[in-house]
């Protein structure tokens, strides 16, 4: 339902709070695509269109409200982070930590090999409580009702009163396990359990065995211990039960319980988690219901009630609503060993590990939010001269304060990638900053060319002759018997000795062997900012550059032939290879579609008849379209995911350059089939570029998820999924990686550049930070075409 207000603007009223309904003013996609004058009237249709499709159409999000699947209004979300807190950085034997707690303060008190510890709110260092005897270890720490802290270490049982450690008489050290019960603070360790009367404390009379890992209480009193031989509950006239059978626990290893908000208890150990009900087994966790290992940890209860499940493996969270996740590796936490959990108020996780604390946190952002902060790490460690978007080398694993600027092969894609986003960014918010970046992203991409001092030629990249840090593949020689065994593995090997020459002005150190993605990817970057961004004059100016590429790739009869006057390595586009070479049949579909695209590029643009001649050419008398729509039958042992990404660069350019019917009905159909295989990669890159080839709006929800549920670590921790038990190691989608049956979301895959396959098992390296373009390029793709909004 829609009114006006005084000024006449649209105001909406939302009838269903969870349906986002707008009003606003075409969006520069739809500018480009409807025509101004039925815009009114279309909006008024679409409207209603909309209103009535959402009743029956929209998507749960993690963030606890359903969006619609073709429109997504921008709302916060809770963004969680990952903070580190060793106990002693220069000393990761100290950093044992055994057990957690929380106070309302925001006090976090520990329990560790190296004795007890605390950590005020907004400080990250550990204060240590020392003893009047040194530093033994403690095993456990608790919070009573009056917000005491009351610690169980090798010497017995200490209290924290005015932050002075006062040792209570009464138990027999050591002690392990310490619990709040309604009648006060009990003590457990291995030879026996007492309990606080006030001064001191007081053993109870209770059969107990010694090797007990935890207790808590429920609502009914009952103390439940759980211990390597069985489950024990204890009532509160001290009468014990024991549950250790296989109708009654998955196993009598038991190493934490909790109580969830039904009063179900949780109890944890070998095997996964039993849940009880009045003593009895209603259900049972284990790897076939998300747990990674079968070796369960701790058990916690969180504020909001989800339960908190830890593992050898990480941490896995289960909601209310049945869902669950995990969190795991060095990107969530400093040790895949969980030891113990707590809360703060705010409701951000301690968790102890054995390698010091981490704390998994939280805060609200849009994905608007979530841009400005990617943006900003952007132009803080990504580009670097003359503007190149690329990662960044770490010295030390993990530590951002040792970054330095690296080299890449692939400099030039990527940074066609970054051109992109600047274009569709400008595109969508007319930025100024947009504009200027984005041109300098094209002067960069420009220079490549020009620094060859060839006609046509473009470098891989380029790095200052003073240039300070090691290049990556630098110049050697073959010996003839390293060459023929080169040759042997791989026909159609070349032998690039010299990788780095200087320029003709000596500023720079350029790399030659160009390959066939960096075409794909500048030819990408090219188009968008030709139609996007610039303005007649730069539109001169990229279709001479264009030109002079695409004229270089006819004379050498489409080789892109380097200076030694010979074609790299896989930049190969000839029919004398791809249709009659037989070596060259992994490629002959793909490069094909390349090649076409590049031609029509340059038809495009330029709209000299010649492209257009050499473009059927190709397509009559060399059957390149017929090679082209193999591509998605492509040959299982000559797939791999990088391929699917440079078949994405060309569809735009095809799909919006072609203006012959026939044509273009054979790229829709062949988009549309390829886009069909790639649904289940859930990548937002690959659906946003659909969307704008093909004009429709599909697939909105799986790419916000994944912009939604991005770390804003950008760090590649090394992510391990071949030892989780709750996956399957196969073949597939590519045979020659190891990859996971089931899709993981994308706070738990390596931060990825789109070459690299989602489903992969394993891999990573805390040496290196990945350039946020990945998520910018299809978040503004989503705001440019109207999907997010």
């Amino acid at each position: 339902m829609l009114r006006r207000d005084r000024r006449g603007k649209n105001d909406r009223i939302d009838l269903f709070p969870q349906i986002a309904v707008f009003t606003d003013s075409p969006t520069p996609f739809e500018r480009s695509t409807i025509n101004a004058r039925y815009f009114d009237k279309m909006r008024s249709f679409l409207l209603k269109s909309v209103l009535t499709l959402l009743l029956f159409s929209v998507h749960p999000y993690g963030n606890g409200q359903s969006q619609p699947l073709s429109l997504y209004r921008d709302t916060a979300f809770w963004q969680e982070f990952h903070e580190v807190y060793p106990v002693d950085p220069t000393s990761p034997t100290s950093n044992e930590v055994r057990s957690i707690a929380v106070d309302q303060k925001g006090r976090v008190w520990i329990a560790a090999a190296a004795g007890m510890f605390v950590k005020k709110e907004g400080q990250s260092a550990w204060i240590p409580l020392p003893t009047d005897t040194g530093n033994g270890p403690a095993f456990t720490v608790a919070l009573d009702t009056q917000n005491t802290a009351w610690f169980g270490t090798w010497e017995g049982v200490y209290r924290v009163t005015k932050d002075q450690l006062e040792r209570i008489p009464g138990v027999e050290a050591p002690i392990s396990v310490l619990c709040l019960t309604q009648a006060g603070i009990v003590a457990i360790g291995p030879k026996g359990m007492w309990r606080f009367d006030g001064q001191r404390f007081v053993k109870r009379p209770v059969e107990i065995p010694r090797s007990v890992r935890d207790a808590v209480t429920d609502a009914d009193e009952n103390l439940w211990l759980s211990t390597d031989v069985g489950l024990y509950c204890i009532n509160k006239v001290e009468k014990t039960r024991i549950f250790r059978n296989t109708n009654e626990l998955l196993s009598g290893y038991i190493k934490g319980s909790a109580l969830d908000t039904q009063q179900h208890l949780w109890a944890g150990g070998l095997g996964g988690v039993s849940l009880l009900q009045k003593g009895k087994k209603v259900r049972t966790i284990t790897p076939a219901n998300g747990l990674p290992t079968v070796y369960v940890t701790c058990v916690k209860a969180a504020p909001d009630g989800t339960m908190w499940v830890g593992t050898e493996k990480g941490v896995v969270r289960y909601y209310r609503d049945g869902t669950h996740s995990l969190r795991f590796t060095r990107r969530w936490l400093l040790d895949d060993h969980v030891v113990d959990m707590d809360f703060d108020q705010n409701g951000n996780a301690w968790i102890a590990t054995k390698k010091g604390v981490s704390a998994i946190k939280r805060k609200k952002m849009t994905l608007a939010q979530k841009n400005d902060y990617f943006h900003e790490v952007l132009l803080q460690r990504h580009i670097r001269a003359p503007w190149i978007a690329g990662q960044c080398r770490l010295e030390k694993a993990g530590d951002l304060s040792t970054w330095h600027p690296e080299d890449d092969d692939n400099d030039g894609e990527y940074t066609g990638n970054y051109l992109a986003m600047e274009c569709f960014r400008y595109a969508a918010t007319q930025s100024p900053d947009a504009k200027a970046n984005a041109k300098k992203a094209f002067d960069f991409l420009k220079l490549l060319q020009e620094v060859t001092g060839t006609e046509g030629f473009f470098a891989r990249t380029i790095v200052p002759t003073d240039w300070k840090y090691e290049l990556h593949d630098e110049n050697r020689t073959f010996t003839p018997p390293q060459l023929a065994d080169e040759l042997v593995k791989e026909p159609r090997f070349k032998p690039v000795e010299v990788r780095w020459r200087k320029s003709n002005d000596g500023q720079w150190l350029w790399k030659g062997d160009t390959s066939s993605d960096e075409m794909c990817g500048h030819m990408f970057g090219y188009y968008f900012y030709y139609e996007l961004v610039a303005d007649e004059a730069e539109k001169a100016v990229v279709r001479k550059h264009v030109a002079r590429i695409v004229d270089y790739l006819i004379k050498h009869n489409y080789n892109f032939v380097d200076i030694d006057g010979k074609a790299t390595r896989w930049s190969v586009w000839s029919p004398d290879q791809l249709n009659r070479d037989p070596e060259w049949a992994p490629d002959k579909n793909q490069n094909s579609m390349e090649l076409l695209g590049f031609l029509k590029l340059a038809h495009h643009m330029t709209r000299d008849e010649k492209y257009q001649r050499e473009y059927l050419r190709l397509i009559e008398k060399e059957h390149y379209l017929e090679n082209m729509a193999q591509v998605v039958h492509q040959n299982p042992a000559w797939f791999i995911y990088f391929d699917v990404v440079l078949q994405a660069y060309i569809y735009p350019i095809l799909l919006k350059c072609e203006k012959d019917p026939k044509r273009l009905a054979f790229y829709q159909k062949h988009m549309d089939e390829w886009f069909e295989k790639r649904k289940g990669d859930h990548n937002p890159l690959i659906n946003f570029i659909y969307c704008y080839s093909r004009n429709k709006k599909v697939e909105l929800a799986h790419s916000v998820d994944f912009l939604v549920d991005t770390p804003l670590d950008l760090i590649d921790w090394p992510i391990d999924h071949t030892q989780r038990e709750d996956l399957k190691i196969v073949r597939t989608p590519v045979l020659e990686d190891q990859q996971v049956n089931i899709l993981q979301p994308a706070s738990l895959r390596m931060t990825v550049r789109w070459d690299k396959n989602p489903w992969t098992a394993a891999g990573g390296d805390p040496h290196r930070e990945r350039e946020p373009v990945f998520w910018q390029l299809p978040y503004w793709m989503g705001r440019y075409l109207g999907m997010i909004r």
